[in-house]
């Protein structure tokens, strides 16, 4: 057994920083409300307005998988820090 915590070295930098120490900060808010608008504000508006002139594949389907599309971008550019 290794006991390096899956410890990668990088030429150049000398520290560190453990996932813990990192703070939430603006891109965390970003994603949380990218995770809103997901599951919260898109779904209201296909329930509350649906859309008449679409087809039910295109209204139901691909609609939603908009703000799913975001909030995957969202969240690796959000977890990828420097």
């Amino acid at each position: 057994m290794s006991d390096d915590e899956g410890y990668v070295y990088e030429p150049g930098v000398n520290e560190r920083t453990a996932p813990a120490d990192r703070e939430f900060d603006w891109r965390g808010w970003t994603l949380v409300a990218t995770v809103v608008l997901a599951f919260v504000v898109a779904p209201a508006i296909i329930l509350f307005h649906p859309p008449e002139a679409l087809p039910f594949f295109v209204a139901y389907l691909l609609l939603p998988l908009a703000p799913a599309v975001l909030l995957g971008i969202v969240a690796v550019w959000a977890t990828v820090r420097p």
